[in-house]
């Protein structure tokens, strides 16, 4: 099982706090250690002080009255006991009658003279210290962490924005745009990185809808250029002499004129001005005719009827592409089921039994001028694509997948709130 995503702005956040924890330990430490070895030194040169006091009167035989200091006392630590016997100097923190103090000894004439300075105040100053220290990194680390995630949620909607952007670019709106791209300062040199993001998408969608509508045009200036030329050839081809010269030549110049028309079509398509034309139709009835009007063997299944609005022209050149494409590329029978009760939206499968679609297809859709012909690569060509830009129009919801036992399986899912009553 997968961990569940943590966003950028989080990541951002918890990364920042991290990091000013760990700065804050760091500073923390050190400035502990440096107090810490600061009052210490302090109390342990007190501590000296007294014992080179206390051996001075010692040796003259002088009172040590308030001074702190004391011939083997029985609560010196027992290793520095041991250090001053071996006749050295030293310094411990210890007890004495139940309170901290910092032992200072040394040897005096075979015993052991050991004077001591209070050290409860200091433990009570470092354990001050740090709670001080550590309130201010809790808090510091809060402040740090609120920053982080305010700057954190900046970046992540403005990426959020563009990734938003780009998805309504892949989906067709080519208009759609983030901005002018510019930062803070304005202009390029005002850019940071979020932003560079921001306009580069923004470029690359200009250029795209540039280059689109450049193809767009051309497809229409041709289809439109050959149309009258073409409807000329076919009035004189009927002047040749009946035989099968002429059969062959207006063969061809039928499929010149079948390609010129879904030129025309697929042009106005693109221009994105079509609008469907609705009325009450019985969805059986109406894919009953449409598969009979194409002339090809073709099972009809209806496993529930039902009245949908929808347009029936552009309804017919879906299905009659779907079922011929299904004929001339797959195997029989072909069958095309109705289900209007389907939920949430009736639905049209056309389902052949040959080899399936490509992968090509499946992974990016149909492509123009590409079909199964030897020569001409493979995929699909102008059919298919006029099925799926009629079917932006009319709001159904196109998908071609393939059949678990085999053949091509297309999918018709028409518009929430089609049925009638």
């Amino acid at each position: 099982m997968r961990p569940p995503a943590v966003s950028l702005r989080w990541k951002i956040a918890l990364t920042v706090m991290a990091v000013s924890c760990a700065v804050a330990a760091v500073l923390g430490v050190l400035v502990h250690n440096a107090v810490a070895r600061q009052t210490v030194g302090q109390v342990r040169k007190e501590a000296r002080a007294n014992l080179d006091t206390a051996l001075d009167l010692f040796e003259y035989g002088t009172s040590r009255e308030g001074l702190n200091s004391l011939l083997d006392p029985p609560e010196l630590p027992a290793e520095l006991r041991r250090l001053a016997r071996s006749g050295q100097r030293g310094t411990m923190v210890g007890a004495y009658h139940g309170r901290s103090v910092m032992w200072a000894a040394a040897p005096a004439d075979g015993q052991v003279m050991a004077a001591w300075r209070p050290y409860g105040t200091v433990h009570r100053s470092l354990d001050r210290l740090d709670t001080a220290i550590l309130g201010s990194a809790v808090l510091a680390a809060a402040t740090v962490a609120l920053a982080g995630l305010f700057l954190a949620h900046r970046i992540s909607r403005r990426l959020g924005t563009t990734a938003a952007v780009a998805r309504r670019i892949t989906a067709g709106d080519l208009d759609a745009r983030v901005g002018d791209g510019q930062g803070p300062g304005g202009g390029a040199a005002g850019q940071d990185e979020v932003a560079a993001v921001a306009a580069a998408l923004d470029s690359v969608a200009g250029s795209l809808q540039s280059r689109l509508q450049a193809e767009q045009r051309f497809t229409a200036d041709v289809a439109h250029e050959l149309r009258t030329p073409l409807t000329g050839i076919l009035a004189s081809a009927e002047l040749l002499p009946e035989g099968r010269p002429k059969e062959m030549i207006n063969d061809r110049l039928r499929a010149l004129r079948r390609l010129t028309e879904d030129l025309l079509e697929i042009s106005r398509l693109d221009s994105g001005t079509e609008r469907a034309d609705l009325a009450a139709y019985d969805l059986g009835e109406l894919v009953r005719r449409c598969v009979a009007a194409t002339g090809l063997d073709t099972e009809v299944r209806i496993a529930a009827d039902a009245v949908v609005e929808t347009d029936r022209r552009r309804l017919d050149r879906i299905l009659a592409n779907l079922v011929i494409n299904a004929h001339r590329h797959g195997r029989a029978p072909v069958v095309v089921t109705v289900d209007a009760a389907s939920e949430p939206r009736p639905t049209i499968v056309v389902r052949d039994h040959g080899p399936g679609y490509p992968a090509d297809l499946l992974h990016h859709g149909p492509q123009r001028f590409r079909t199964d012909a030897p020569g001409r690569g493979r995929g699909h060509g102008l059919g298919l694509t006029i099925a799926v830009g009629q079917s932006a129009v009319l709001g159904v919801d196109l998908r071609f997948t393939n059949a678990p036992d085999g053949g091509a399986r297309t999918l018709l899912r028409l518009p929430q709130g089609a049925v009638v009553g």
